[in-house]
């Protein structure tokens, strides 16, 4: 694989890009086209859609690494299930990130107002995705992966991923093999990837869990999602997938979540049941067992109080929500700070609270964790404060918000001026996370139908889905889901997807 992506020449490169727009399109891999592409006013009634960022070629991952990623999904899993049971720990960290953090002390307002009058449901579903990047040390040692962050709400790009793994596996069947530097049939080792497949069966779990009807309604599913959504497809696919199914019959509707008060409401009786009534057919009722929400993760989304007054609707209804407010807390920077900082005689590790000491899944889960600090005025958030405040120390790392989304994070020699733009009491909110330097890789994005050639990072997600019970602690389903590759250039800092950074891609192992 050394001289892998290989080399194409100006024709096929044509060729190529003629041959991924006709699949994409012809099999959903798009997204609506950003307005710096398409205008607002030359696509007014939203009908066009565009191709989404895809490598021309699968980008080699090295085997080990996706294995042991593979492999932990099902501890992850289990772990951040624990922690949503633990409101006395996300009480001390919702305290240290403190007030300097609205969004993050709203959410827990949120959880404090239900909890006072008592949850009516019990049972949580979780979509989740854990991201990696490969590290590779000065040593020589085998390439490890290292956790860049766990998300616990609106963990995307599951049904674009599958499209393009089925993308990338059709090129290397018909359009790798005419290229001039050809590589032989089957000498590219593609895993399989069900993420939409893996992402609706956990869904499905959950409709099942939630039982029969309380109201003399059908069940149904809802999606929570953003008004004016580009990334609809990528829902999509895991919506056809749920109606595909022929038992149990699921119905699915998309709610944008600034409409939930005035579509949905509350069975006047202790259940608290969801009901939905769709605004095209308003004389029928559905009783909600699940809530996916595609949106609610960042404070854009509750522009005003009637925002926040709709997801404290949802939290107190019997509905099973995807994320609860308790899970969507748990997936916060300085959760994922916490768990990995290093075990001393005087700050044991937290891990023994969540899994078994003498589990080997507290050790697996330990070798993904890279060096994470606090920004508080413990001795650690003191070091911290000194790295982050110098010019050349800074260097090596990225500034984190308690926040999910691309184009949040404050890298390297940004960080300094950063910090002196905002009040000291506010630092606490932040992670200081040590940067993650992966192999070098090479290879082809098509984005917007031009090619960019160079050095790229590719960055790992795994998914995974669980199933559990609030009250008696069980876990009810728990399943990795496939995974997702993301691809960036090397001078791209930001790997967002969706918000123009990065483009999909898959994995050939080696």
């Amino acid at each position: 694989m050394s001289d892998y992506p290989y080399e194409i020449t100006p024709t096929e490169g044509e060729r190529l890009t003629e041959v991924i727009k006709d699949w994409s399109l012809a099999h959903g891999l798009t997204v609506r086209p950003p307005p710096a592409i398409v205008p607002a006013e030359a696509d007014p009634a939203g009908i066009l859609a565009t191709a989404v960022p895809v490598t021309l070629f699968p980008s080699p991952f090295p085997r080990i690494c996706f294995d042991q990623a593979i492999a932990v999904q099902g501890a992850y899993n289990e772990l951040y299930a624990s922690i949503s049971q633990d409101d006395t720990f996300l009480a001390h960290i919702v305290k240290e990130i403190g007030d300097s953090d609205d969004f993050i002390t709203e959410l827990w307002k949120v959880h404090l107002r239900v909890k006072e009058e008592g949850y009516v449901q019990h049972k949580s579903l979780g979509l989740f995705r854990s991201d990696y990047m490969v590290h590779q040390d000065i040593t020589g040692s085998p390439p490890q992966i290292k956790q860049v962050e766990f998300n616990t709400i609106a963990a995307s790009f599951g049904g674009l991923s599958s499209q393009t793994s089925l993308l990338h596996k059709y090129l290397s069947l018909t359009e790798y093999l005419l290229l001039e530097n050809r590589t032989q049939s089957g000498s590219l080792q593609l895993p399989r990837n069900e993420s939409a497949a893996g992402l609706a069966a956990g869904i499905r779990h959950a409709f099942i869990e939630y039982g029969l009807p309380s109201t003399p309604y059908q069940k149904c599913v809802i999606f929570l999602v953003q008004g004016g959504e580009r990334n609809i497809f990528d829902q999509r696919h895991l919506e056809y997938e749920l109606q595909a199914l022929q038992e149990p019959q699921i119905p699915v509707f998309r709610l944008p979540f600034s409409e939930t008060l005035q579509h949905t409401a509350l069975a006047e009786n202790p259940g608290r049941q969801l009901l939905y009534r769709p605004p095209q057919s308003p004389s029928h009722t559905f009783e909600v067992a699940v809530v996916y929400m595609r949106c609610g993760y960042g404070p854009s989304d509750y522009p005003d109080q009637s925002a926040w007054e709709a997801r404290y609707h949802l939290e107190r209804s019997a509905a099973i929500k995807c994320p609860t407010v308790l899970t969507q807390v748990a997936g916060t920077k300085k959760v994922q700070q916490v768990l990995a900082t290093p075990e001393t005689p005087s700050n044991p590790s937290v891990l023994p609270r969540y899994l078994s000491r003498d589990s080997t899944s507290i050790f697996d889960l330990m070798k993904t964790f890279t060096n994470i600090y606090p920004l508080d005025e413990t001795e650690a958030g003191l070091r911290a404060r000194k790295i982050a405040s110098d010019p050349e120390l800074c260097k090596g790392y990225v500034l984190k918000p308690q926040r999910e989304g691309g184009g949040n994070n404050i890298y390297r020699s940004s960080i300094p001026p950063f910090l002196k733009s905002i009040p000291e009491s506010h630092w606490p909110s932040y992670i200081l996370m040590e940067l993650i330097t992966p192999p070098p890789v090479k290879n082809t994005i098509l984005r917007n139908g031009k090619l960019e050639h160079g050095g790229v990072i590719c960055e790992l997600g795994i998914y995974g889905t669980c199933v559990w019970d609030q009250q008696s602690r069980a876990i009810l389903h728990n399943e990795q889901a496939g995974y997702l590759l993301r691809t960036k250039g090397d001078q791209s800092e930001e790997g967002g997807v969706a918000a123009g950074f990065g483009c999909m891609d898959s994995c050939t192992l080696v």
